[in-house]
């Protein structure tokens, strides 16, 4: 819940590589329709168009000075309000629309690499900076991130923390990469003040070279109650993980999405509801292509479908357009995909560069990567 998620160095590198209901109905025809008729022109059609009258990314000047900062770390809590996380130990938050922002990045920080960020509202956040050993640490918030609290770091030289999901306000699970054989949960049941590992005995046998990505903090994505869904590359096969209890027990099915390689396999999901959900990866490399970037599942997990017509390369991040059944967005570094149909076919509708998005009931659909560049949706 996003809103309220030698070949050992290769392999690290690859990975590294309560809000309203909604502005109205007519809002999100109005939306939904602009990418439905923006996916069924051409390129040529869609760019003859005023770019006022299509929805494209507004990037916004985050203020940062630091031209080198990536956030890949991103919570969209409103149209108004967002966090994003990244590089140098960097926290920003903006509460009037990504006008202004606020560098609230925690003190000390500043050799952290942040990588997933979650955030309740404008005050409260959860952060997870990634890293072997003690560079996994996670850090809470409470007053907009004039202070944090580090309620977390791991003291096990093998686990290397790549994403976080929260179910609701006070339940939470942090992913790692296998130890001794199988992924590492961590779970939280105050909001992220502390945190335990979960028995593993409920966690099926890692492959051989399997691990999370960290390219989006979308790697570990919940839908309700107790449904959670872990990614996952680097080995033969790229898989889905589902747990329906919150991670205790775990089952994994093989995705359609390239892998063999520690660079490729399954980078980012996102589910609207328990059933119907997303999967986007490929190969992270810019000069290796990904033919099946994109997947879909219609009951949980348990099945996926590669796409008919996937994203024409790697793609980091996914997110559903609030309010629709049918319409997403998947963004990596060569541009921004929609689909209007569940994920069967997409289309590329902007070349910039970006590796995670979010979006909101009130159709506050952000997006963040590399340089600084933050962009919210507009039309």
């Amino acid at each position: 819940m996003r809103r309220l998620g030698s070949k050992r160095r290769t392999a690290r590198a690859a990975r590294t590589g309560g809000r309203g209901k909604g502005r109205s109905a007519l809002a999100v025809a109005v939306c939904a329709a602009a990418l439905a008729a923006l996916t069924a022109a051409t390129p040529a059609q869609a760019h003859q168009r005023p770019r006022w009258e299509r929805p494209h990314w507004e990037l916004k000047d985050t203020g940062t000075g630091v031209p080198d900062v990536r956030f890949r770390g991103l919570a969209a809590v409103s149209r108004h309000t967002a966090w994003v996380a990244g590089t140098q130990g960097t926290v920003l938050r903006t509460t009037d629309g990504g006008d202004t922002w606020r560098d609230v990045s925690p003190p000390g920080a500043g050799e952290l690499e942040f990588r997933d960020v979650e955030a309740f509202d404008a005050r409260r956040a959860v952060a997870l900076s990634i890293g072997e050993g003690e560079a996994s640490r996670v850090y809470r918030t409470d007053d907009g991130g004039a202070t944090w609290t580090e309620s977390f770091r791991n003291t096990d030289a093998r686990a290397f923390y790549d994403c976080l999901t929260f179910f609701d306000r006070r339940h939470g699970l942090a992913m790692s990469d296998p130890v001794d054989g199988k992924f590492r949960i961590l779970s939280t049941s105050d909001g992220g003040r502390s945190w335990n590992v979960l028995p593993a005995e409920g966690m099926p046998a890692a492959q051989d070279g399997e691990a999370g990505f960290a390219a989006s903090g979308q790697c570990l994505v919940s839908a309700g109650p107790r449904d959670v869904w872990l990614a996952t590359g680097g080995a033969a096969r790229a898989r889905v993980l589902h747990s329906a209890d919150r991670g205790r027990t775990w089952t994994a099915t093989d995705a359609p999405i390239p892998a063999g390689d520690p660079a490729r396999g399954v980078f980012a999901l996102a589910f609207r509801d328990r059933a119907h959900g997303l999967a986007v990866g490929g190969d992270f490399r810019p000069d290796q292509a990904s033919p099946r970037a994109a997947a879909r599942t219609a009951d949980a997990g348990r099945t996926w479908r590669p796409a008919d017509r996937p994203p024409p390369a790697y793609r980091s991040g996914v997110a559903w357009l609030p309010h629709s059944r049918t319409a997403a967005l998947a963004v990596g570094p060569t541009g921004t995909d929609v689909t209007t149909d569940g994920g069967h076919t997409w289309r590329t509708v902007d070349t910039g560069s970006y590796d995670t998005v979010d979006c909101t009931p009130d159709l506050g659909c952000w997006a963040a990567g590399e340089q600084g560049r933050v962009a919210r949706l507009e039309r």
